[in-house]
């Protein structure tokens, strides 16, 4: 169980480093902590009030950038999960913050080794 917080830990640390030298990526993730953590969890990993987005049932293969995108403006039906369906997510305002959300979503998911 040790072990488990000490990845946790790491992939925590290496998301920060790794936004700190990607101004896009820093934005991201600014609006998905703002927009996002609440229900999906910081990094990701899940609240009871959402499903992780780090998880493989979320690689690119599976959910495409355009699954993302349309869940953000559009809000999406419950269909992997029992959380109840998406709204759109009414404070994200312009597309740029969408890719700039889905490109930090994919880095953790990168970073977790989901691809």
């Amino acid at each position: 169980m040790r072990s488990v917080y000490a990845v946790i830990v790491l992939l925590i640390f290496a998301g920060i480093a790794s936004a700190q030298n990607d101004p896009a990526l820093s934005k991201g993730e600014a609006l998905f902590n703002a927009n996002c953590a609440k229900c999906h969890g910081v990094k990701g990993v899940g609240t009871d009030k959402g499903p992780p987005l780090v998880h493989r049932i979320y690689h690119p293969n599976h959910h495409a950038d355009l699954s993302f995108r349309w869940a953000i403006e559009r809000g999406v039906r419950a269909h992997h999960w029992g959380f109840g369906d998406m709204p759109k997510v009414e404070g994200v305002k312009t597309p740029e913050e969408v890719e700039l959300i889905i490109r930090y979503v994919r880095s953790i998911q990168k970073e977790a080794g989901i691809f």
